[in-house]
């Protein structure tokens, strides 16, 4: 097992009866990074991070966290591990302070109480009873109990979901802000901006096996669409200039659009100078760039749901 693995899977397998959930999946979470495991409903994800968390016993296959087997080493593998699950909750008339000093109780450690209501911004809360919090400081507030033992892993399920935009990017800083100080990150989410921003690894699973997983612009050049350039209300003879480069061009006559496939963007600047030297001109120009979500799509045939249920 590499050193360096804050997670590391050797054909891992769920059954329930006779479907395989999960089927021989082998994978490594470096320390340090953020992972972002990703799957449709029924994929076999939320199974697998069950397994890591040591909430479910495999049926077969290994899996080591922060080089503890999640079959013998359960209690130091809670030490050791953070967890927000999707939509935390708590006893809703316990104040943010008195909640984050709850959990804390149950790891017997004694975090910063003040230092942790800071980082995750609710000083002003600190007398707010649960239940009169919103979404978005719920959320903060779980991340401030993900965080009461000190983790050097942290398992973020969902931390985004149902908040709005605003109350998202604050949890993206927070997130960040872990990365910097060194810990590993499991991020399991159904938004792929989020996704593109924050993670320096993904893992797609897809009906129990792993189909992907690499750096997040790797997967996009591998698996994605190839960039698009639109070139708008400009004229047929667009179509043998650009062609001279040796890419395919599309003119399309309704329009009266061209359409250009590109294997790298850097290709853009060369288009556009042979165009100015055959002097044809365009009113507008569109450079669309190829997604996770077109990755996604490509690999498994279907959306990102919010709900994973095995």
């Amino acid at each position: 097992m590499n050193d360096n693995a804050a997670i590391h899977v050797e054909e891992l397998t769920e059954r329930y009866g006779d479907l395989v959930a999960v089927n021989g999946i082998s994978f490594t979470v470096n320390k340090g990074e953020i992972f972002a495991f990703l799957g449709p409903n029924g994929a076999g994800k939320t199974t697998t991070v069950e397994m890591l968390e040591c909430l479910r016993k495999p049926t077969s296959g290994k899996a080591y966290v922060l080089g503890y087997g999640i079959s013998k080493d359960r209690e130091n593998i809670k030490k050791k591990t953070g967890v927000l699950p999707q939509d935390f909750a708590t006893y809703e008339r316990l104040t943010v302070k008195e909640t984050i000093q709850y959990f804390a109780g149950m790891f017997n450690s004694h975090p910063d109480v003040d230092g942790l209501m800071k980082l995750v911004d609710l000083e002003d809360k600190k007398d707010a009873q649960f239940k009169h919090l919103s979404g978005g400081l719920k959320q903060r507030l779980g991340i401030a109990v993900a965080l009461v033992n000190d983790p050097e892993l942290i398992f973020l399920d969902e931390p985004t979901s149902g908040l709005d935009p605003k109350a998202r990017h604050v949890v993206w800083h927070l997130i960040d802000e872990f990365h910097k100080q060194g810990k590993t990150v499991f991020l399991t989410t159904h938004y792929m901006e989020e996704v593109e921003v924050l993670a320096d690894r993904v893992g797609i699973i897809y009906e129990g096996k792993i189909v992907a997983l690499d750096a997040t612009e790797k997967l996009i050049s591998d698996y994605g669409k190839k960039n698009l350039l639109v070139l708008k209300k400009t004229t047929p003879n667009a179509v043998p200039t650009i062609e001279k480069l040796g890419i395919k061009a599309n003119f399309d006559n309704t329009s009266g659009d061209v359409t250009v496939h590109l294997n790298h963007a850097v290709a853009v600047s060369d288009i556009l100078h042979e165009l100015s030297s055959a002097d044809i001109h365009y009113r507008e120009l569109q450079l669309k760039r190829s997604s996770l979500e077109d990755v996604f799509l490509n690999l498994t045939g279907e959306s990102l749901g919010e709900d994973d249920k095995i």
